[in-house]
């Protein structure tokens, strides 16, 4: 059986490597730092993670609403709807990794897959800003 230590130390690695994924969708150096300050204590992974989904939530609102303003109405309504159902995926998406039989690791996976994919939206709706 693995331990939990261990576990947490797995989570760890693999949110190291995955630096160059964040760089690429814009997880901030603030969650770096408090990643790596955060000792591999549960809570205050939990609680870095919650930080960034915060600022991932504000970015995303921020690139939704300058798209909304440069669309027609009709588009907009494309868009809402695109928007609404990619909310209801990722909720659902990120509730399955909730596992409650799997403890405190499934916090962690759950949040950081909301936050991770909270920030992947995001920068696809920056480079739609962008590219039309």
């Amino acid at each position: 059986m693995i331990s939990r230590k261990s576990l947490i130390v797995g989570f760890v690695f693999c949110c190291f490597s995955q630096m160059s994924f964040a760089d690429d969708v814009g997880i901030t150096k603030q969650f770096s730092i408090c990643m790596d300050t955060s000792g591999g204590i549960t809570v205050d992974m939990i609680n870095c993670i919650g930080e960034e989904a915060v600022r991932q939530d504000a970015r995303i609102n921020k690139a939704y609403k300058e798209i909304m303003a440069s669309l027609s109405p009709a588009r907009q309504k494309v868009l809402q709807t695109a928007q609404r159902a990619w909310i209801k995926y990722r909720d659902a998406n990120c509730d399955f990794y909730a596992d409650p039989d799997s403890g405190t690791m499934a916090t962690l996976l759950a949040n950081d897959c909301y936050m991770s994919s909270t920030a992947t939206r995001a920068k696809e709706l920056e480079k739609f800003n962008t590219d039309y």
